[in-house]
């Protein structure tokens, strides 16, 4: 079975069942097996329920269904005490616990403990995506995405935060933003003491140990580990300046800028000196003051060694080097081109 027939044999094993039963709601991957299960409906041993017309042959079965209309679930887990009302889906559930996978896909390694996660893992392998969207056609491989992705459309916003009326489309961006509230930040980095609530954002942090940088420019050599410095590294290519001052001219390509611009405006300056008082509209300009109090100079001089407080003083420092490197080369001219230069001019 070469690789194309190996998913085509899987796929076709794990179809869905497409073939519905009127009476019990039962489906059935052909029409043959949907003609077998409607004679178990016309023997006489079929139960009906009188709540809601229900009927089946099968004993258990029965039994289970009226379990539904009661509430009861007879079926417990032993291990966490979840209950259920079929035995079928206790067995699903105690794979939780052993772990156990017993669907596997012949084409890869992959293997899970639900036959419906296998049906849709093998869409991976032929691309099949059933579930299509009518406002735009977008196509998706799961229902359950496919419902989430029409709430684009339509702006439903079905899960909404009871502490601060926070309103969302997806069930998991509420369980982010819940732990805000919390506090909670389940995500810790194993290198260093970094937690967060976001399993992404660890994804991010992950890339200061590693030094990756998956994000590089198209136009120069520029990469960077976060995909929002890409962005903004492109402004510097196409010179757009999407932040606008409402007050004046003023536009910038950096959210920070016009935060701190707008310092101009107000005359607020929140980052003050817990030396001499002295306050500040940018934090980078209390960074560089509290150096006149530490003495401390980060920027040296790789010619001769000195160092400085500010980058700006050390770029002008080094022009006295590249003034020296040039007068050098002057007096190194030999003294016959001089004098043919004084010819010339006679």
């Amino acid at each position: 079975m070469d690789y194309l027939d190996a998913i085509y044999a899987t796929s076709n094993e794990t179809t869905e069942k497409q073939y519905l039963c009127q009476l019990c709601n039962s489906s059935l991957t052909d029409e043959a097996s949907l003609t077998e299960h409607m004679e178990k409906h016309n023997t006489d041993n079929t139960s009906t329920c009188e709540i809601c017309g229900y009927s089946c042959s099968n004993k258990s079965t029965f039994e289970n269904h009226m379990h539904s209309h009661a509430g009861e679930k007879p079926h417990c887990c032993e291990v966490c005490r979840f209950s259920f009302t079929r035995k079928s889906s206790l067995i699903k559930h105690m794979r939780t616990h052993t772990g156990e996978k017993p669907y596997s896909c012949q084409v890869c390694d992959y293997a899970c403990s639900q036959k419906y996660d296998l049906v849709i893992h093998m869409r991976t392998h032929t691309g099949e995506e059933p579930y299509s969207c009518e406002a735009c056609g977008s196509t998706f491989a799961r229902k359950s995405t496919l419902v989430t992705h029409i709430r684009i459309h339509t702006g439903e916003k079905p899960y909404c935060c009871k502490q601060c009326g926070y309103s969302c489309s997806q069930k998991s961006s509420l369980v982010i933003h819940m732990q805000a509230h919390s506090g909670e930040k389940p995500f810790s980095c194993k290198v260093c003491e970094y937690s967060c609530s976001k399993k992404l954002d660890l994804a991010k942090h992950m890339r200061t140990h590693t030094g990756e940088k998956p994000y590089s420019c198209q136009v120069c050599d520029y990469s960077c580990s976060q995909k929002s410095n890409l962005a903004k590294h492109m402004r510097t290519h196409t010179g757009e300046k999407p932040y606008a001052c409402k007050l004046c001219d003023y536009s910038c390509s950096h959210k920070l800028s016009l935060m701190i611009h707008m310092h101009t405006h107000s005359g607020k300056k929140p980052f003050s000196c817990e030396v001499c008082d002295w306050t500040f509209s940018m934090k980078s300009s209390l960074v560089t003051h509290m150096r006149t109090h530490t003495g401390e100079k980060p920027f040296s001089c790789g010619v001769c060694g000195s160092s400085f407080a500010k980058k700006s003083n050390l770029g002008k420092h080094m022009k006295t080097h590249t003034k020296k490197a040039g007068s050098s080369t002057k007096s190194a001219i030999p003294p016959t081109n001089m004098a043919g230069k004084e010819e010339k001019k006679k």
